[in-house]
């Protein structure tokens, strides 16, 4: 099959990646080929094989980028954001970044088992580097023991992903709200603790 007319190597790198993470979500990374993810692009699997050597080269490069993102936006937010209210900033930032991405979000917990050893351990670096945000924010409150708690109130926050819907009764601004509270509440803070944060 030929390259879909009028495009380039960019923009099918590009496709390449949204419809391997559309269905890698759907049907898990075991059961989709190259194949099918060149038969939804509209390219010939040797094309596909010229952007990604491997399936497996696509599943960490899909999890990297991911992860990569949301580092980055978690840092472009950041330097705009007061110091006060930081575990209530990173609550809202987590809700608004992952909310509207349950396909990479569900790749990135799943799918992490079918990465190769040296891929996993190149992802988890990226994971704990983002984990341990929350938990020096958390270190810096009495709660009793930051990873854990960062755990659970990551936990949390990911869960929104699995059952929220655009057309549902709470808007995006309502799961924001009532997760960050919640992220707040679970750590144990008062509105007095909070603001020295």
């Amino acid at each position: 099959m030929a390259r879909t007319t009028g495009s380039n190597g960019k923009k099918t790198a590009q496709t390449i990646r949204e419809n391997s993470t559309r269905l890698f979500a759907a049907h898990g990374y075991a059961a989709v080929s190259m194949r099918m993810i060149a038969d939804a692009v509209g390219v010939g699997v040797s094309a596909l094989y010229n952007h990604y050597p491997t399936k497996q080269a696509l599943l960490h490069d899909l999890l990297t980028k991911h992860m990569e993102g949301l580092l980055a936006a978690w840092d472009a937010q950041n330097r705009t954001r007061p110091p006060q209210k930081a575990l209530e900033n990173f609550a809202r930032f987590h809700i608004r970044y992952h909310i509207t991405k349950p396909d990479e979000v569900f790749l990135s917990y799943m799918e992490l088992r079918s990465l190769e050893a040296e891929n996993f351990q190149a992802l988890d670096r990226l994971r704990r580097q983002y984990e341990q945000i929350l938990i020096d924010i958390l270190a810096k409150t009495s709660t009793t023991d930051p990873r854990i708690a960062a755990m659970a109130i990551l936990g949390m926050l990911t869960s929104a992903t699995t059952w929220y819907k655009a057309e549902g009764r709470l808007s995006a601004q309502d799961i924001e709200d009532i997760y960050a509270d919640l992220a707040v509440k679970c750590a144990g803070l008062s509105n007095k603790e909070l603001a020295h944060v």
